[in-house]
């Protein structure tokens, strides 16, 4: 299965994306990541990459699709891939396709993870992360067993500043005006299905399996 994975910040894509992974055994490819990766082995399209990012200015719709194309040619794709976090505007998609076009390869579906500004709140202002290791906690969904400590090497918890409800109702408002065009792309050229990204992770992932069984995807 080829797939994109759209939705707002604390849709859960993340989650439902590890999920899949281990039962379908396909690529995890978030655009994140990918910079990161790109960045750290020194390789052309990450140095170009990072010129952007040093002056704090968003990497350009072209260059992440040269990486992710270069990250498609050198992977094992062979049982399938998701793409996390890109892209978000219709231009974007229309460059991936061109990208996926001269590899060749077609996607079989665009998951839009619909997900109420509640739900997105509720998860993500009482998110905490490790000072020290990096890792996330929850204060109700996975809480530490100290309070403000964390579990595996002791440092404080700390939460993020984008993890605050100001800056998170910006976040979902910046992404559904970036993203309105983008949705109505993959609508018109079928790819489109919408799932709710208000459901615990179980329930989810048994509609998921379904959407895919019944897609003939495996």
């Amino acid at each position: 299965m080829k797939l994109v994975l759209l939705g707002p910040p604390g849709a859960g894509k993340g989650t439902q994306a590890n999920v899949l992974c281990k039962e379908y055994n396909v690529a995890h490819f978030s655009t994140g990541d990918l910079l990161r990766e790109a960045i750290k082995n020194n390789s052309s399209v990450g140095m170009e990459a990072k010129v952007y990012m040093d002056k704090g200015e968003l990497v350009p719709d072209e260059i992440v699709a040269k990486m992710i194309t270069e990250k498609l040619k050198n992977s094992d794709t062979d049982s399938g891939f998701m793409l996390d976090g890109f892209p978000r505007t219709k231009k974007q998609a229309e460059i991936l396709d061109q990208a996926l076009a001269e590899l060749n390869i077609l996607l079989d579906m665009v998951l839009y993870f619909e997900t109420n500004e509640e739900t997105i709140l509720k998860r993500l202002t009482g998110r905490r992360v490790c000072r020290g290791c990096g890792y996330n906690f929850h204060v109700t969904n996975i809480p530490p067993k100290q309070e403000g400590v964390c579990d595996f090497c002791g440092k404080e918890l700390f939460q993020r500043d984008d993890d605050k409800e100001t800056t998170i109702k910006r976040r979902i408002d910046v992404y559904n005006n970036q993203t309105k065009e983008l949705i109505d792309y993959y609508q018109e050229k079928e790819l489109l299905k919408k799932v709710s990204g208000d459901l615990d992770v179980d329930l989810l992932f048994a509609d998921l399996k379904n959407i895919f069984a019944e897609a003939g995807l495996k």
